[in-house]
Parts: structure tokens; C-alpha cells; sequence
């Protein structure tokens, strides 16, 4: 990655505005041609989006989607399209005992709407955020219910593939726990045992940085420090841990870029949290603060460090950086990237979290008084945005329903639409894809207008 110190987020408003006359004639036309019925809309092909049943996941994105468009804009139709779909359609996923995504779907949308609350940007009304809050306390003892001991001191949240299997993605869910905890709750288990959020919340974090991050040290110093593995497999009768394993990577030993994505957002979001948290709410867990808060750190700047030494210049990645045909093309991390190249598909989606994770991994270390690692990851997530801002990434056409083109799916599935005449799919959205973007140029928005800095905690 050729990392572009020049860009502000006063520079890129311009396309953001863009972006958002854009984003608002997308929105509306999903709301409006997408029929509930048919499931939740996850990624278009030849412009339309479409579904694909493996894990209802995307729903609140869909939504998140117009309560963000909202927030930046102003526009109310916007709002009361998120605030109705919200409440018509999210309950099932606040109950949904058989995911690992409760961060991604209901803080996209509860969450977000708690949060314009909170800032004043919706009318204050008492039972309305009570709503909002219960729906969150539910979704993070439903979420940390997901639980698996291992046989080292700690446990995790598995994924749906079963209690055996560590995610890489769950780091930025398991956002909800804190939450849930911070707004007072427990999960009650059985013999009417309170199981602390928070506990769980922590474990999950130190589960996934000693198994799915390697750091090119002790059990890893046969490997890359930053490298990403998409799943760990444990044995489920003494909780040992048995091999590393993906579901959407090429293999089990190169790196699947939207699970590094989820590590580096995850993490560096987990920082800004816990900096608000007192060293005695974590001694019941027997961790101390200082301790645990440089192994996340450790965790986000090594995937940060492997992400930009991996990326084409403008910072979008392969969808694998081990998949078999990057080795063609050579150095090329200080290439401008190629989306319709015809040999390895690219990751936008993957691209746009990473650029998330830079910036508020950056913030973090800047307010820590690291300047210098501050600044260099902060001008790194901005190179990002400004090539999502432009084409080849942002959907211009009317027709096309994505807002960021060349996202990946699943590869190895081949659920991927390739353009007829090409070998590679490309040219596609996804709907995480379009709403991290959102994410991304909201978090960039709110900086250029010296605006409340936007956590999933406020």
C-alpha cells in the first residue's frame, strides 16, 4: 500500500457528497423493489441484489444502511424508512440463538438509532430509548449464550458452523456484549447464575488473538506476524484446540483479507471501549487492564502492519492474499489496483472495514500519545476512502443497486456473479460491503465537520 499523507477528511468531502446523492437513490430502490419475503438482500448480481441462504446476517445493514444516510443528510424519509424497518422486521435477530452476528445486525440498527438519540439528532423520548436499550440487552446475553470453554482459561462465542469453531468475524460482534453490560445487563444461565457480559466479552477477545492472529513468535515463528486465520477448530470434549481452518479463504495457512478486516475494525473498536473502562471492572476476571489492552494492541497494529503490506497502493486487497494466482502479479503493493483484472478477484468490502479499523486504530493511538503510528494509520484508512469515493469502486450507474463495486462473497463456493466474457467476478456488491462503506464515510464525514465522534458505546 502506497499510503497518501495528503488527504484530509476536509479534502474528501466533496465526494462525500457525491457519495451521499448516490447512496440515497440506492437505498431507495432496494427499499422498494426488495421483497422481505424473499429473505434479506446480500449481494447483487448484474446490478440486482439478490439472496443467498447460509446465515441471516445482512438484514440489518439494509436498514443501517438508510439510518446512516440519515444521520449524514439530515433527509427524514431516510429515518423513518431504518426506524420502521427496525421495528417491523429485527426482532427474530434479537432472539436468534443460531448466529454469530448479533453485533453486525443489531447495532447497525438499534444501535445507531440509541446512539442519534443520545446525540440529540432524534427527538429525547424515554420509552423509545428504552426500546432500543432492552433490544440491545436482549441481543448480547442471546449473543454470548453462543459460549464454548477451552481447555486454556477461556472461552469464546462460536460461530453457526458449531460449538467446535472460533470466527474470525465474531471479534467485531462480540461489540454487543459490551455494550449490553455497560447498559446493566447479565445473561442468566443455569441454577439461575448471572454470567457477566463483560467476563465474556474479554475471553472471547483473548481467545481469538492467541489462536486467529499470528504474530511470527513462539507457536508461530514459522509464520507471518499479522497473518489472519478465518476459523480455529477446538475439540468440544476437553476444549483443546485442534488446527486452523477456513470456511471463505482459499486455505487454512493464507490469509482470507475480510476475516484480517474483522480483527483489525474489531479490535481497534474494542480499544476505544475499554479505554472508558476502570482497571477494577476487569479484576473479577482475574486480567489486568494494562495487560489486556496491549494484547489487543498488539492484535490490531500487526493485522494494520499486514494489511497495508498486502494491499495494492490504493489499499484494496485480494479477496486471499494466498489465493493462487496473486504470485503473478508480482510487486504489486505500490500498483494501482485493477478490480476487472482477469486472474484474482479483489475485496472492496474487505478494503472498506479495513479502512474503519485504520482510522480508529489511528485515533486511538493518537490520543494515547503515539503521533507517529497514529498518523501513518489514519493517512493509510483515508488512501483507502478517497479510492472507494471514485470509480472504479463507487457505483455510479442508476441502475446498479450496490454502492461499492467489486466486493467478494465466497470464492471457494463460486456464489460469486462473473460477467459474461470474463473468467473472475467483479463488478458486484455486497450489502456489508455497502454498509461498512457507510460506516467508513460517516466516521470520515463527522471528522470534517468537527461533529460527536461516532462509538458503538455512546
Amino acid at each position: 500500500m502506497k499510503i497518501d499523507r495528503r488527504i484530509t477528511p476536509a479534502k474528501l468531502q466533496p465526494a462525500i457528497d457525491r457519495f451521499l446523492e448516490l447512496s440515497a437513490r440506492k437505498i431507495l430502490s432496494i427499499d422498494k423493489s426488495w421483497d422481505p419475503v424473499d429473505g434479506t438482500p446480500v449481494f447483487t448480481q448484474a446490478g440486482r441484489y439478490t439472496t443467498r441462504g447460509w446465515t441471516e446476517w445482512t438484514q440489518g445493514f439494509q436498514y443501517g444502511c438508510a439510518i446512516l444516510q440519515y444521520d449524514m443528510t439530515g433527509e427524514e424519509k431516510f429515518l423513518h424508512l431504518g426506524r420502521r424497518q427496525t421495528v417491523e422486521r429485527m426482532a427474530p435477530h434479537l432472539s436468534h440463538v443460531g448466529v454469530h452476528d448479533h453485533g453486525f445486525n443489531n447495532l447497525s440498527t438499534y444501535g445507531n438509532l440509541r446512539r442519534l438519540m443520545l446525540e440529540g439528532r432524534l427527538p429525547h423520548d424515554p420509552r423509545e430509548l428504552e426500546f432500543y436499550e432492552l433490544a440491545i440487552k436482549v441481543s448480547g446475553a442471546v449473543q454470548a449464550a453462543r459460549w464454548t470453554p477451552t481447555a486454556y482459561g477461556t472461552g469464546f462465542i462460536h460461530s453457526f458452523n458449531g460449538p467446535h469453531s472460533l470466527f474470525s468475524d465474531t471479534i467485531r460482534s462480540v461489540r454487543i456484549l459490551a455494550l449490553a453490560h455497560r447498559l446493566g445487563h447479565v445473561l442468566m444461565g443455569e441454577g439461575d447464575r448471572a454470567i457477566n457480559l463483560l467476563g465474556r466479552a474479554v475471553e472471547h477477545a483473548q481467545t481469538t488473538s492467541r489462536f486467529n492472529v499470528y504474530f511470527g513468535e513462539g507457536r508461530d515463528t514459522w509464520d507471518l506476524p499479522g497473518r489472519v486465520v478465518h476459523e480455529s477448530i477446538f475439540n468440544t470434549k476437553d476444549g483443546n484446540y485442534r488446527c486452523a481452518s477456513t470456511q471463505q479463504g482459499y486455505s487454512a495457512f493464507s490469509t482470507w483479507t475480510r476475516g484480517l478486516a474483522w480483527i483489525l475494525c474489531g479490535y481497534a473498536e474494542q480499544l476505544e471501549f475499554f479505554r472508558t473502562v476502570k482497571p477494577a471492572e476487569l479484576e473479577p476476571f482475574g486480567v489486568s487492564k494494562r495487560a489486556f489492552v496491549a494484547m489487543m494492541e498488539k492484535a490490531a497494529r500487526a493485522t494494520a502492519e499486514f494489511h497495508i503490506e498486502n494491499s495494492f497502493a490504493d489499499g484494496v486487497p485480494f479477496w486471499d492474499t494466498g489465493a493462487p494466482g496473486v504470485a503473478s502479479f508480482g510487486r504489486y503493493t505500490t500498483k494501482a489496483s485493477d478490480p476487472y483484472n482477469d486472474v484474482e478477484p479483489l475485496d472492496s468490502s474487505a478494503a472498506s472495514i479495513c479502512a474503519q479499523g485504520l482510522l480508529r486504530l489511528g485515533n486511538y493511538l493518537t490520543k494515547k500519545g503515539d503521533v507517529t503510528s497514529g498518523n501513518r494509520y489514519r493517512s493509510a484508512g483515508l488512501t483507502t476512502a478517497a479510492a472507494l469515493l471514485e470509480e472504479p469502486y463507487l457505483s455510479t450507474a442508476s441502475r446498479h443497486q450496490g454502492l461499492t463495486l467489486h466486493a467478494i462473497y465466497h470464492r471457494p463456493n463460486n456464489w460469486d456473479y462473473i460477467p459474461k466474457g470474463r473468467r473472475q467476478p467483479c463488478g458486484e456488491s455486497a450489502m456489508w460491503g455497502d454498509y461498512h462503506t457507510m460506516e467508513l464515510v460517516h466516521l470520515v464525514h463527522r471528522e470534517a465537520e468537527a461533529a460527536p465522534y461516532p462509538t458503538f458505546f455512546r
